[in-house]
């Protein structure tokens, strides 16, 4: 059995490329149990981060495998 749980993930960038993360400026929060959690938590650093061009977030998500009962 499997079990999808999400991830908020971004920070400050170096520049506009968003190839590196500034040192320190990383951020993940989660897990959630649900894409609407996730989404709800994105949507609010986004808007927190708006006036930064060089700041973004992404949903991630993963795969467990939980133990079979």
């Amino acid at each position: 059995m499997t079990k999808e749980r999400y991830w908020v993930v971004g920070g400050d960038y170096e520049d506009l490329r968003f190839d590196a993360l500034k040192d320190g400026a990383g951020q993940m929060l989660g897990p959630f149990a649900d894409r609407e959690a996730a989404r709800d938590v994105w949507r609010r650093l986004s808007r927190e981060h708006s006036a930064r061009a060089t700041a973004r977030f992404s949903i991630a998500s993963e795969q467990i495998v939980l133990p079979a009962p």
